[in-house]
């Protein structure tokens, strides 16, 4: 996915007592690597959170929904923005909706002041969204992070929610802005839904990495340990790598096994090279793929994506690719 470059209308106003004290982001941080900061901002909190459960409440027809709020997992990044109060709520909401849509993401909601439900208390989105518990039964966001005073009773905020993709993980981000009485504090939380290592690689996901990147990682795929063996929770993911398959006819893929760094590597790439093999094997025998548009590799450890020093970077250098030929 390329660079989220948000789009600004008119060049933002600088000239707050607020960047007289900080000119520079707190030491460690960084901006999310596809989506860009709003000018003249600087970060005052960051956080990664390798892995947790964030709500989302927004439905499928682009409300908020309070009530049944969806339970994004995976990676969360959590960035505190400071910049000067002159840039209102609705000027970044807009800077942020027209980035979003160059950059091919989705947007779930794009809501400003009174379309949020408190007009004249937004301290009460915060009571909802972050705070867990309480008198609002919150959301509990907060886990993920708490860094600048929240700004209460301020009539001035805006949210946006987004979805994209990239390398097989859906990409949610979502932007809160309030305006407060001395700065406007942006609240930006990307979470990456790693939808292909939880076995939910889907057609469309397929589709967008191979016409993107080449190339798509399936986590679905599990074999008895050691050996070539398929085992039956793999059959999600092979039904649906077929249904891909089966709709592109006229392609041809590389079925590309491979492994983490435990064991010794010539067995490791006759391993791999065999898992493959088993892959095309399933797919022709039970889902009607032509074998033909198929051809078996194994690279053993040779294309790690993660450390394999940790047990979570071996996981994911476990796996089994599609590549186009």
């Amino acid at each position: 996915m390329k660079k989220l470059n948000l789009v600004l209308l008119v060049i933002a106003l600088i000239g707050s007592s607020l960047f007289a004290q900080r000119t520079s982001d707190i030491a460690g941080s960084k901006d999310y690597p596809s989506i860009s900061r709003f000018k003249g901002s600087v970060i005052e909190f960051y956080k990664e959170t390798k892995w947790g459960s964030y709500k989302l409440p927004v439905n499928n027809k682009g409300k908020i929904d309070w009530e049944k709020p969806k339970a994004l997992e995976g990676k969360v990044t959590r960035i505190q923005y400071l910049l000067p109060k002159e840039n209102n709520a609705e000027f970044v909401l807009h800077n942020y909706k027209a980035g979003f849509k160059n950059s091919g993401y989705k947007i779930l909601i794009a809501i400003a002041n009174e379309e949020l439900g408190f007009t004249d208390r937004p301290h009460t989105w915060n009571d909802k969204y972050y705070v867990g518990g309480g008198y609002y039964d919150g959301l509990n966001n907060i886990k993920f992070g708490e860094g600048v005073e929240f700004p209460s009773w301020r009539k001035n905020h805006s949210f946006i929610a987004a979805q994209g993709h990239e390398n097989g993980k859906d990409i949610y981000a979502m932007v809160y802005t309030v305006v407060g009485e001395e700065y406007t504090l942006i609240i930006q939380d990307v979470v990456e839904v790693e939808a292909v290592e939880t076995g939910l690689v889907s057609v469309d996901n397929i589709s967008k990495d191979i016409t993107k990147s080449g190339h798509i990682a399936i986590y679905g795929i599990r074999f008895e340990t050691g050996k070539s063996v398929l085992k039956k929770e793999s059959a999600k993911a092979l039904k649906t790598i077929s249904e891909y398959i089966n709709k592109h006819k006229d392609k041809k893929f590389f079925i590309v096994g491979h492994t983490d760094n435990v064991g010794n590597f010539d067995s490791n790439m006759k391993l791999s090279k065999n898992r493959a093999l088993s892959v095309i094997k399933e797919l022709s025998s039970k889902y009607s793929v032509d074998a033909n548009q198929l051809e078996a590799h194994g690279v053993s450890s040779l294309s790690p994506v993660a450390s394999n020093l940790l047990d979570e970077g071996r996981a994911k250098n476990r796996r089994v690719e599609i590549v186009e030929r």
